[in-house]
């Protein structure tokens, strides 16, 4: 592979017993010692798998920590997504990119080639972490940050898992950043959610999420038909100063047409409101759901639209076709890669359809 080449080059050395041990139980979380050479720069790190079911794949996701320095440009830690299942190799960028275009906060990625031991790994997506540098890069105000790490953060009283009352207002999250005095804010919001009377919520939840930016993040789910996206896939940020949740997205490569395994996805399959505690409370004032209306209306006209997209789309995937043909897992995929900007293209159209069919369902 051209080393002037557009698509930067990751090169990725383990020891053979610790890339056996890295091997020998995919589900093990411990992290083993690696170096990374980013544009001949060297750098000490840990790596391990990441993800839930996608370790399951012949091409591995990784998560790298910075060891030697410990932070490089700004981070302590990436992740290395092979997009596995996305023929396109592009919906998480697409979908980040998007979100950040509506006014959410998102993480910033780029893809990459990345080499394991002299080996072409093929091309991955390396995708921000969210942390306490992700705040840091923006300016934003130090605060909490919470992962949503199974369908239990769900903004409910009851479990999406077993169908019950939680133990825990807690259940489905994992603090990644914060004190643990911050667990109180968001057990204190989860609980206020449930339990304000109409009136209550309507006068009350705004001293608590930012409604705007929250409406934002709906939309954002929306338009893309993430599926999973309304009871995972995200973090919640509580800004330290404006005491406000804002939700930033993460995992969208199952988007634009696409479901979690590859396959196509019914363009009316996510429904217009949602479903999510939260969502459905906020959309039963009507305030809350005219101003959701038409922030939908403004997106269609303006970003949700084949003119606007597919050049986006288009330039990604001819920055990195030369590279999927260096793929060892993609490249005899090539067919099926060169047609998805006709599938997100038709998703786009057809969801469009459905959009408009619905909105009126919010008067």
């Amino acid at each position: 592979m051209d080393e002037t080449a557009l698509l930067p080059q990751y090169k990725l050395f383990i020891r053979p017993i610790d890339l056996r041990e890295l091997r020998r139980d995919i589900w093990i979380d411990d992290p083993i010692p690696a170096q990374l050479t980013i544009e001949g720069k060297r750098l000490d790190i840990d790596i391990a798998y990441r993800g839930s079911h996608i370790r399951d794949f012949s091409k591995k996701s990784y998560q790298v920590s910075f060891y030697k320095p410990k932070t490089y440009r700004g981070s302590k830690h990436i992740h290395l997504n092979a997009e596995f299942k996305d023929p396109s190799f592009i919906r998480n960028k697409l979908s980040f990119d998007f979100f950040a275009e509506l006014g959410v906060l998102s993480p910033q990625s780029h893809h990459i080639f990345l080499n394991l031991n002299g080996k072409a790994e093929g091309v991955y997506l390396e995708i921000e972490s969210v942390d306490e540098n992700f705040l840091t890069r923006r300016d934003l105000p130090k605060g909490s940050i919470f992962y949503a790490v199974d369908g239990d953060a769900n903004f409910s009283l009851m479990s999406d898992l077993d169908k019950e009352t939680k133990k825990s207002l807690r259940l489905g999250y994992e603090r990644k950043f914060g004190a643990p005095e911050d667990d109180f804010y968001l057990q204190e919001f989860i609980f206020n959610i449930n339990t304000f009377s109409k009136s209550e919520f309507e006068k009350e939840i705004h001293k608590f999420v930012d409604i705007d930016k929250y409406l934002r993040w709906v939309a954002g789910v929306i338009f893309t038909s993430n599926y999973d996206g309304f009871v995972h896939n995200y973090a919640l940020y509580r800004n330290g100063e404006t005491r406000l949740f804002e939700i930033i997205p993460w995992d969208y490569d199952a988007t634009w047409g696409r479901d979690v395994n590859g396959k196509p996805l019914e363009s009316d399959y996510v429904p217009i409101d949602g479903f999510n505690t939260l969502t459905a409370r906020l959309l039963y004032v009507d305030t809350f759901r005219k101003q959701y209306q038409q922030l939908l209306k403004e997106i269609m006209e303006q970003q949700f639209t084949v003119g606007h997209m597919i050049p986006k789309a288009e330039k990604l995937s001819q920055l990195i076709r030369p590279y999927v043909l260096e793929d060892p897992y993609k490249k005899q995929d090539m067919d099926k890669f060169d047609q998805e900007l006709s599938v997100i293209t038709k998703y786009i159209e057809e969801r469009r359809k459905y959009l408009s069919r619905k909105l009126a369902a919010l008067n």
